[in-house]
């Protein structure tokens, strides 16, 4: 569906090491890395997860109203990644549950990372 979706950061080590424990639970591994940017991705490819030092050298800066929403294949995972985003420092932005408002199936949580990217992890499937 996508090729990959991009954050900025400010601290790439910090941001690596919030992701690594975020990702885990969906898969997700440390697929490259250098000095200006940290990807994730699944064994094989794309879709890719990538926190960046923004290219024009500004301050990286969340949008407001943009999100990036990460596929769980089961509800339980989307629990571990918002427990563990909160562990590492993460802000809680809604808890895990069923949002039936979206349709039956929707299993979703939201938080924001250490700079303030809004990020969501959701569950389409049936428990």
């Amino acid at each position: 569906m996508y090729s990959h979706t991009t954050v900025g950061a400010n601290d790439l080590a910090r941001a690596r090491a919030f992701y690594d424990t975020v990702l885990a639970p969906l898969g997700l591994e440390v697929r490259f890395l250098d000095e200006s940017i940290v990807g994730w991705g699944l064994p094989g490819g794309r879709p890719q997860f990538l926190v960046v030092r923004p290219f024009d050298g500004r301050e990286p800066s969340p949008g407001n109203g943009s999100m990036i929403a990460l596929l769980a294949s089961e509800r339980r995972l989307v629990d571990a990644c918002h427990a563990a985003a909160l562990e590492q420092g993460g802000r809680d932005e809604g808890a895990p549950s069923l949002r039936p408002q979206y349709h039956e199936n929707y299993y979703g949580a939201y938080f924001r990372d250490l700079d303030g990217n809004k990020i969501c992890v959701v569950s389409h499937h049936r428990e």
